[in-house]
């Protein structure tokens, strides 16, 4: 495991933080921490590079103990809130980071070309950083980020200043760091583009993990949509009980099902009951309802 946590726990003065997290992220996933606002996705994500300190549990990063100085060399970070010095250019803030990181002379300038290149800011290379626009900052900082080569990458809402093209791109960068062995942790509000992206996730909620698990296993149950008429009370009443968390909308029934065969007995229970069935179709889990059901409509964003 690249993450280990167990019980790690921040609890501020004011009471909110996070508590109790237990996660583990294998080597070369890309892992996918989801949230409301002010539900400590942010402070575990500062305890775990170095920033803040925790007040209970333990975490180990590639193999070290949190806070291990060799370790933390092979993490790279893009924080959410960030800023840059305006008067430098973008070509002088990764000098500068690469001084900070102790990259040897020789190699700075060819990794300083790549990474604007590969940040598509090869043109803007000698602008000052005070006249970029926020997604151009945004793709800076993700070249700062990626320059000491991490195993270990943290991003936090890489993508939220950026439009359509530019979230393409940065998802392309992240699969590319998956190809070559890299871990990604990525905290987002976007929850389609952790979806795309992420091998397993984690929802937390007022400062615990709620849900976690490979997206592949969280999203396979399915929801089958009916469209019928003629149901009696008593056939609802009979189906209610053999499936579970079966909902009913005007003339439309809806109940969760494993697979795609599952459908025919469900079909073949209405028609036997007098049901007459106009229409059904299957509606895909996704992290839009798993977020819903894990902690409540209003916190989408």
């Amino acid at each position: 495991m690249i993450i280990e946590t167990v019980n790690l726990t921040k609890v501020y003065r004011t009471g909110a933080g996070c508590r109790e997290i237990s996660l583990a992220v294998a080597e070369g996933q890309i892992f996918g921490l989801l949230g409301p606002n002010g539900a400590g996705k942010s402070t575990l994500v500062k305890m775990l590079v170095g920033l803040i300190f925790p007040t209970g549990g333990e975490a180990r990063l590639l193999g070290r103990p949190l806070g291990d100085v060799d370790g933390r060399r092979k993490i790279g970070y893009l924080p959410e809130n960030f800023r840059y010095h305006d008067w430098l250019s973008a070509r002088e803030v990764l000098r500068f980071h690469a001084g900070l990181a102790l990259m040897p002379g020789p190699a700075v300038e060819g990794r300083v070309r790549e990474l604007l290149d590969l940040a598509g800011l090869g043109a803007q290379a000698d602008q000052k950083v005070g006249t970029f626009s926020k997604g151009m900052q945004q793709r800076l900082g993700l070249a700062v980020a990626l320059l000491a080569d991490p195993d270990l990458l943290f991003l936090d809402e890489p993508t939220s200043a950026l439009d359509p093209l530019g979230r393409l791109e940065v998802r392309e960068i992240i699969a590319g760091l998956k190809a070559r062995g890299k871990t990604v942790f990525l905290n987002s509000h976007l929850l389609s583009e952790v979806e795309m992206v992420c091998d397993a996730v984690a929802i937390i909620d007022r400062g615990r993990i709620v849900v976690s698990g490979r997206t592949a296993d969280l999203l396979f149950s399915s929801e089958l949509e009916i469209e019928a008429q003629g149901v009696s009370r008593e056939t609802l009443a009979a189906l209610e009980q053999k499936y579970a968390g079966l909902t009913v909308t005007g003339d439309k029934i809806i109940l969760p099902v494993g697979g795609r065969e599952e459908i025919p007995a469900v079909v073949a229970d209405l028609v036997a009951c007098g049901a007459r069935l106009y229409g059904l179709q299957m509606r895909p889990a996704t992290l839009e309802s798993l977020f819903v059901k894990a902690v409540g409509k209003g916190s989408i964003h």
